[in-house]
């Protein structure tokens, strides 16, 4: 079709008309929000690099979670920082540690909605990594029965989904498996299925109290020039029984969520991380683009590469627009 036979315009030229024809339709169904819980009462410790985001404690945690719960965002996935560390992370899988106690909390105000838990061991480990320690090697093996039991002890204290985070080869089943046993089949498993080893990450290690003590995490973490390895990947955590699975991050890898989109007949998540969010909230802040707009541009650009969840920051706020 060549003009003047045809003319885009036609279906432009009013906001019915570009309503009407619109491809790709962002809702609140789509929304996760991530929410940082820690010890204490009344708090609410603003994360400097994530501006509108808090370190929260149970009680906060709750009232947020019914905040999401009101503009119809269906889900929060909770990141945990506990009260103390060790090598092994002890306190990711005890039964009274921080997201166990924020599960139970939130549940009970709120049973209609999903909470999903981040199983990792970073936040627990004074070494910051992923998992089990060996010399300044992460032991990928070793590590997955800490993993199995941390995801266990999420579903026991009342969790809807967890989600592994860590990138070990082989914990999905090593999860499945436990899960399974324990009469907890019905608890889906949203894989960090594609996780890049990426700069993006630095405002959520500072709100998570998660940066490595040494090294960095590119030995389990996807590197950021592949792509090809992400379907592997995906592929690999489907097969071992993930029932969602992740791109991480979303804004600088959306021609993966679209390749992955393709390949996988899961549900498809894509995490809109903290840098992404750190970056929009400070142009804004100076006045160099309005924040809003590109916020839901931003969401719509993530939906559109085949994304049908998005964790992202932005979820209050972006209900609250979608239910203007």
């Amino acid at each position: 079709m060549l003009f003047p036979d045809y003319r885009g315009r036609r279906m432009r030229q009013n906001k019915a008309f570009r309503r009407m024809v619109r491809e790709t339709k962002l809702s609140t169904d789509d929304l996760i929000l991530p929410l940082f819980t820690v010890d204490g009462k009344n708090v609410k410790n603003p994360i400097p690099s994530m501006p509108g985001q808090y370190q929260l404690s149970i009680d906060n945690l709750v009232k947020t979670s019914q905040t999401a719960y009101d503009l119809g965002i269906p889900a929060v996935i909770l990141f945990g920082l506990p009260d103390k560390k060790d090598a092994l992370g002890t306190r990711a899988y005890a039964k009274n540690g921080i997201v166990q106690r924020a599960v139970k909390a939130v549940k009970e105000k709120l049973p209609d909605l999903a909470v999903i838990t981040d199983v990792c061991l970073c936040q627990y480990t004074d070494h910051g990594h992923c998992g089990i320690i060996d010399g300044h090697v992460v032991d990928n093996d070793a590590s997955l029965d800490l993993l199995a039991r941390t995801a266990l002890s999420h579903a026991r204290a009342g969790a809807d989904m967890v989600a592994p985070s860590d990138m070990m080869d082989g914990r999905i089943a090593e999860i499945r498996n436990a899960l399974d046993e324990k009469d907890f089949s019905h608890v889906p498993i949203m894989a960090y299925a594609a996780k890049y080893c990426s700069a993006y990450y630095g405002p959520f290690r500072e709100a998570a109290d998660s940066a490595p003590q040494f090294g960095d995490r590119r030995t389990y973490q996807m590197d950021p020039a592949n792509a090809l390895e992400a379907i592997r990947e995906v592929t690999m955590d489907a097969e071992e029984g993930a029932d969602i699975i992740m791109v991480k991050p979303a804004l600088a890898y959306l021609d993966v969520i679209c390749r992955v989109r393709d390949e996988v007949d899961l549900p498809v998540a894509a995490y809109n991380v903290s840098g992404e969010y750190a970056m929009i909230k400070a142009a804004e802040k100076m006045g160099w683009l309005d924040g809003k707009k590109v916020m839901m541009e931003t969401l719509t650009a993530i939906k559109r590469a085949g994304a049908d969840l998005i964790l992202t920051y932005f979820a209050l706020e972006a209900a609250r627009e979608l239910n203007s």
